[in-house]
């Protein structure tokens, strides 16, 4: 493709070089670059593409794009403009013949549901005969291949990269997770998107190399509405205005408390055999009653934003009830199902806030005993355990202390400082170094009635320890113990959930 035909639509200024080149690659990595590539220099925390120029033009990128002044360089296109993330995003997006045009796609942004909203409104998709990709936390599905994710939102030249696989794969819509730093860094530039969900907002990200405020994350988000041609807004947030003031789409909200498009009212919670779950009934647009396979009023809000999007998409009703009742989302307040006496759930909470939330969930369901099974990362904030220990010590009947990533610290130390925090309450514990005896212990302890949260590792299949990571799925651990002979001689074990 002609480099000029890269540049539609930015703004920039030639510094040398003739624009008719035909670009073969695009890399924002100097260690990838190949001839007759073109080189973005991004001006990155710990580095700066800038400082790598010389490198990429001896290993034959033939245009460099920039965003700082720069000399010129004997037949080398180089081309000025004000920020190159952006810019990355709409060349990424031309040289992959701008494949977010052939598809549906569907964002998601807030503080809180994303992964779980995004999962509802595939799976519901997926049901009414979409072909549907998927960007998130988790992983990035493209049709053919799951990979992992690194990011919540990849860099834009990833994002439009996978997006023209997926056109390639014959798929026709994209679920993507939008986090507000993806919109900060603009890795979503470039990108069309149809639909635009706004889930909820609670001080989160902010501090170094993240937001200076609330305000700033705030406004982030909000960008995500201005790219959109449809806005689904979540109108019980108390933020919900700031995401809306300057939207420049057609606006859709949902909620509990208003009149709003999908509303929801009449709400229970239910356990029934060891499983946990929420029922309502929907009026506006459509009505009916629904049951969600996760708990928590959270899932009225998370099941609202898909039951929009995918009645907006033509999904027959019929299809959208009948997903809800089965969703399981991996480490996202994931019910593992393998006792009619008791409740086990796998969640991703690795925080303070996320603890108290899944946490407080769990205890409106009563459980005869809220068992909370946690550990902390190393090299990160010690605040983090502190807090961790203190909401759980607050809220859990029984915390068992344990390990999670230790990475390059000792696990007894992190569990040290996370009874400090346990300590300001009057919380019961106990401490199991090896995770998976303290997961043993939790299950051959479980009393009828009681909830066991396996909080922190959620998704993540493996243990970071002095920088090797090994495997290690909370699934995983789990069947093996039930397979265990003195685990067998217990009643009410239901292992036909792995089967």
């Amino acid at each position: 493709m002609k480099a000029e035909e890269l540049f539609e639509g930015l703004v920039y200024e030639v510094i040398c070089g003739n624009q008719e080149i035909e670009i073969e690659h695009i890399y924002h990595d100097s260690r990838k670059v190949t001839p007759n590539s073109l080189f973005f220099c991004i001006s990155g925390v710990h580095s700066d593409g800038h400082s790598y120029i010389a490198d990429v033009i001896k290993k034959g990128a033939s245009c460099i794009v920039v965003e700082k002044d720069v000399a010129p360089v004997e037949n080398v296109l180089i081309i000025k403009t004000p920020d190159t993330k952006a810019a990355m995003g709409v060349i990424s997006s031309h040289f992959y013949g701008d494949p977010s045009k052939q598809l549906t796609v569907i964002g998601i942004t807030g503080t809180k549901g994303k992964t779980t909203t995004t999962y509802m409104i595939r799976e519901m998709l997926m049901a009414a005969g979409h072909k549907t990709g998927l960007i998130g936390t988790i992983e990035i599905m493209d049709g053919k291949t799951v990979t992992p994710a690194n990011h919540t939102t990849p860099e834009s030249i990833v994002i439009h990269e996978k997006l023209r696989d997926m056109v390639d794969n014959g798929l026709d819509s994209v679920v993507m997770e939008v986090s507000s730093q993806g919109l900060m860094l603009s890795r979503v530039a470039g990108v069309e998107f149809d639909y635009a969900i706004f889930s909820n907002l609670s001080r989160d990200h902010i501090g170094p190399n993240e937001h200076s405020s609330f305000e700033e994350y705030a406004m982030w988000k909000s960008r995500l509405f201005t790219m959109c041609k449809v806005g689904i807004f979540n109108g019980d947030d108390p933020h919900v205005d700031i995401m809306t003031q300057s939207a420049t789409c057609k606006i859709i909200r949902y909620g509990m408390n208003g009149d709003y498009e999908y509303r929801a009212g009449a709400h229970q919670l239910y356990s029934r055999n060891g499983h946990l779950g929420i029922e309502y009934e929907l009026s506006g647009i459509k009505n009916g009653k629904i049951q969600v396979n996760l708990p928590g009023n959270f899932s009225i809000y998370n099941s609202l934003a898909a039951i929009a999007v995918a009645n907006e998409m033509h999904v027959p009703f019929d299809k959208i009830k009948e997903i809800l009742t089965k969703i399981r989302v991996k480490g996202r307040v994931e019910l593992v199902p393998i006792s009619d006496q008791f409740t086990v759930v796998i969640d991703y909470a690795h925080n303070a806030m996320s603890l108290e939330s899944i946490l407080e969930t769990m205890k409106e369901y009563h459980p005869k005993r809220l068992i909370c099974l946690f550990g902390c990362g190393g090299n990160r904030s010690k605040d983090r355990r502190y807090e961790m220990g203190e909401v759980s010590g607050n809220l859990a009947d029984l915390t068992i202390i344990t390990s999670d990533n230790p990475r390059f610290e000792e696990p007894l130390a992190i569990m040290n400082d996370i009874k400090l925090g346990m300590q300001k309450t009057k919380g019961k514990y106990i401490e199991i170094e090896n995770r998976k005896e303290a997961i043993r212990y939790a299950i051959m302890h479980a009393e009828k009635g009681d909830v066991i949260v396996l909080a922190g590792k959620g998704h993540e299949d493996y243990q970071e320890i002095q920088g090797k990571k090994y495997h290690m799925d909370e699934r995983d651990l789990i069947r093996e113990i039930l397979e265990e002979e003195d685990v067998k001689k217990i009643c009410g074990y239901n292992n036909r959930y792995f089967a």
